[in-house]
Order: structure tokens, then sequence, then C-alpha cells
């Protein structure tokens, strides 16, 4: 079993309770959820922690990442968009940090889970379409049928826009969890190739372990970028309800 390559997402029961006759559950899953927003939260409160003047090692990582996620935020939807900067900040390190922490030995990946992607594409998508008739009124619905678009083409591209629009909580999830779900699968199948290997010959394993190495960097690179994808993607579409385009 310790070698099969899915035992990873199994998730397992730590801890039940019971409020107010609702049976809650704490899994290994939901643990890895906590501790990974319980660090980014510290992150931040130790760089913010002593403002200065000229900032620190942990102050300036802070402030260049708001930097970061401002930047793409007003350069996807514009200036209208800065009052979304607290949430694509959230978006973005709360994923990063599920990706990165579930590479530690004996953690768990939580956005290996379809159900928490698609729980978090799911509600992008519910705020695109509140956003959209607040700002916009019935006028959203323009956004199906773009300007220019000749007559004869119009019943077609509306069926397209349509399609494309009502998948985006499933691409967004899908994205994400394929990725993370492959990339842990491949550290699993070589890191047992190494562990197999010591056994028989030293020197042979030199060759599975660097690969081994090379695939955690990739991942880790995989980890950030896919929170990346995510985050401007969801600042494409929150563009799409703001600006209609």
């Amino acid at each position: 079993m310790a070698l099969n390559p899915l035992h990873q997402f199994e998730i397992h029961e730590l801890a039940s309770f019971n409020l107010a006759g609702i049976e809650i559950s704490l899994t290994n899953q939901s643990l890895w959820m906590i501790i990974a927003t319980a660090t980014v939260m510290l992150f931040f409160a130790l760089g913010l922690r002593k403002k200065q003047l000229i900032p620190g090692r942990m102050q300036s990582a802070v402030e260049l990442s708001y930097e970061f996620i401002k930047e793409l935020t007003t350069s996807t939807t514009g200036q209208k968009g800065l009052k979304f900067v607290p949430l694509i900040f959230t978006i973005f390190f709360f994923i990063a940090a599920n990706n990165a922490l579930g590479m530690l030995p004996g953690s768990y990946a939580s956005t290996s889970q379809i159900t928490v992607t698609f729980a978090m594409g799911l509600s992008v998508f519910i705020l695109v379409w509140i956003i959209g008739f607040y700002h916009h009124g019935l006028k959203f619905f323009k956004l199906f049928a773009p300007e220019g678009t000749p007559l004869l083409l119009m019943p077609l591209i509306i069926i397209l826009e349509l399609i494309s629009f009502f998948a985006r909580p499933c691409t967004l999830a899908v994205r994400l969890a394929a990725n993370m779900i492959a990339g842990h699968i491949l550290l699993k199948v070589f890191a047992s190739f190494a562990v197999m290997l010591v056994g028989w010959m030293a020197v042979t394993a030199v060759l599975p372990a660097g690969i081994l190495l090379g695939i955690m960097a990739l991942e880790l690179m995989v980890a950030f970028l896919q929170a990346y994808i995510f985050t401007i993607l969801t600042c494409v579409y929150l563009n799409d309800a703001i600006n209609l385009h």
C-alpha cells in the first residue's frame, strides 16, 4: 500500500465533533487547509510586525507580494478592479500555500481534490454573476453577444459563448486538481524507484534520485504557476463582469 501512488490522495478522518446536532469531521484534507491558511497568516503577520521606512527582508517580501497581486489585478481588470485586490490576494496565496505544503513528506495536497478546486471555481463563477448584474443589470447578457458579430453568425456565437462561460468552473477546477494529482503521482513513482534501488545498488540509485530532485523542483514551480493561472483567470472573469469584455 505504501508504494501505491494513489494512496496519498485518500481522505482520512482524524477527529469528529457534534455541534448542535451536526456531525463535523476533521480530516487530513481539512487539517492541511487550516495549516496552509495559518502559514500564510503567520508569514504576513511576521512581515508586518515591525513596519520600517527601510524594510527588512520579511517586510520587503510582504510588500512585493502585495504589489505583485495589485499589478496583476489592475493590469487585467483596470482601476475598477482595485476593490477586488483582497480577494485575488487571498485566492493566490491560499492555492500557492496548499500546493507548496502538499509537497512536504506526510502532508496532504488539498488542491488535488476536485471537490476543493470545484468549490473555489464555482465561488468565482457565482461572484462573476453577482458583480455583472450589480454593475450592468440585464445588459450583462451582452457578454454572450459580442458587438460587431454578423447577424447570421449571432446564434452560433451565443451558443459557443454560453458553453464557454458555463464551463469556467469546471476548467478552473480540473486544471488545478489534475496538475497537482499528476505531479504528486510522478513524485511518488520516482521516490519508490529510488528507495527500491538503494537496497540493490547504491550507484544505480543516483540517477532516479537526481531525477526525483529535478521533478521536485519542477513540481514546486508548477505549484506556484497553477496558483498564478487560477488567479489570473479569476481576474479575466472579473474583467468580463466589470467591463463587459
